[in-house]
């Protein structure tokens, strides 16, 4: 069965698509089965795999209100051992929608047990934000990865997204963990970059992954060629580091197997 890891933080701009991407593509090299699911209505992931947003008869918007099943929406993509679930526009109206359907809460959940087992990892793009649609992420998680970005409001909003985790295990779904935070736009030459990696250590103690995601240019270029960077410049700093996070996710994991 799967291991299903939501990619969370509601604060924009922290690298949390970008890392949904290249933390997929990077997987699926090294032999693993990964399906990537992107529920942000932004649809960044699904172009970051070269997939038109706008000719999709079936995305995760028909699979959270029940259009369809997920194995119905799920696309190949050109990454070796890679699927996805692309997004729509059509999600920025879920949130309303979803008010009025039974089980509201769960809907991912349940649409991802009937594939669960097809994969080894699925990996889930949320929206920027602790709505509906995020809330069905997590509980469909059984872990959440929080990428944080090396800047001087990186804890903004933490507080928050912690509580909202408390709230989901309380009420929804008991086992959900931090997978671990991931520090990104890292640049070691700011004294203020050390800062937020000491705090964020202080606030999430043995959870901050040993890899930091640089500030790279070629990570930036990927998208606009549907490319996650392994594919778009494999010796770049940005594909190494996403290329060692994997290592690091992996190593963990499968600690944790044994």
């Amino acid at each position: 069965m799967g291991k299903t890891v939501a990619i969370v933080n509601q604060k924009g701009g922290v690298s949390k698509t970008t890392t949904a991407v290249n933390l997929t593509a990077a997987l699926g090299a090294k032999g693993k089965k990964v399906l990537l699911v992107d529920i942000d209505p932004q649809g960044n992931s699904t172009s970051g795999f070269g997939v038109n947003k706008r000719d999709l008869p079936r995305t995760s918007y028909d699979v959270l209100l029940g259009g369809c099943g997920a194995g119905e929406a799920i696309l190949d993509t050109d990454c070796e051992n890679v699927r996805l679930l692309p997004s729509s526009m059509n999600l920025a109206g879920a949130e309303l929608e979803l008010i009025e359907l039974p089980h509201r809460e769960s809907r991912l959940k349940q649409a991802l047990a009937l594939v669960n087992e097809e994969y080894d990892y699925i990996l889930l793009d949320c929206p920027p934000s602790l709505g509906l649609v995020t809330l069905n992420a997590l509980c469909a998680a059984d872990t959440l990865m929080v990428p944080i970005q090396c800047e001087f409001y990186a804890l903004e909003g933490l507080s928050q997204l912690i509580s909202t985790v408390r709230t989901v295990k309380r009420m929804y779904n008991p086992y959900l963990e931090i997978e671990g935070v991931l520090l990104t736009m890292y640049d070691g030459r700011l004294n203020l970059t050390q800062q937020v990696v000491d705090e964020v250590k202080r606030c999430f103690p043995k959870k901050v992954y040993a890899t930091f995601i640089p500030r790279n240019v070629r990570l930036s270029e990927a998208p606009s060629y549907g490319l996650p960077v392994m594919y778009y410049d494999k010796h770049s700093k940005g594909s190494k580091a996403y290329e060692k996070l994997a290592d690091e996710f992996l190593s963990k994991n499968d600690a944790e197997s044994r």
